[in-house]
Order: structure tokens, then sequence, then C-alpha cells
């Protein structure tokens, strides 16, 4: 008798929207305060690199951040409590709950698939 188990992945694909108005917000912001603009624009830069480096890759299981091949956290839906995506007209942070810690993670990637994968892992609860 075989047994055969299957895996459905989900790799979120990037999203360079918060790193680039970031780094478009800085160039106005030279002319008011270049230090400002410099740090803005240096934040922009991280999170391009971070959009680039990162995939969120969501099993049946858990939530696993990878860093190019290698993964890097290990997030168990059994261990979430709570989650949410902030500001969801233009998304920018994605917030979530575990039994032990509270994560926030910049959206560096499709946010669409991310509620989507969301609301099929880790349905929220109604309140009431």
């Amino acid at each position: 008798m075989t047994s055969t188990s299957t895996t459905e992945t989900t790799i979120l694909a990037p999203s360079y929207a918060i790193p680039t108005v970031l780094v478009l917000v800085a160039i106005p912001c030279l002319w008011v305060t270049p230090w400002l603009a410099g740090a803005i624009a240096l934040f922009g830069m991280f999170l391009l690199v971070q959009a680039l480096t990162l995939r969120l890759h969501f099993t049946d299981t858990a939530l696993d951040i990878y860093r190019g091949e290698g993964r890097i956290r290990h997030f168990p839906y059994a261990d979430w409590q709570f989650w949410q995506i902030f500001s969801p007209k233009f998304p920018v942070l994605f917030y979530f709950r575990e039994v032990k810690s509270i994560h926030f993670l910049p959206i560096l990637f499709d946010a669409e698939e991310l509620q989507r994968q969301l609301e099929h892992h880790y349905p929220r609860q109604s309140s009431g």
C-alpha cells in the first residue's frame, strides 16, 4: 500500500509599490530637508532589496519565509490567533499574532493574493 502526500505551496509574487513610493517621495524632500530625504530613500532601498530577495510560501500547515532557497522563518497556522492587513486601499502592513509573539511585515508581495491565502489557510473568526 502506497501513501502519496501532496502538499500545495503558493509562493506570493513580489510587489515593489511601497519601495517605489518611498523613493519617489524622497525626491521632493531633497529641497526641504536633505537628511530626511536620504533617510526615506535609504529605507525605500532597504525594502526594495527585501522585496527582491524574500518570498512568502503558504503551505497546507504554515507560512514560511524564504530568502533565496533557504527557509528563514516558519509560522505554523496552529499557533496563529489573529491576522490583519492595514490600509486596504493601499496595503502597507501585514500583522499577525501567534500564541507567543506578534509580527508586522511590510507588504512587499501581491496584497490580493496574500488576502486570498490568509482567508484560505486561516479564516477570520467572526466575533460575537
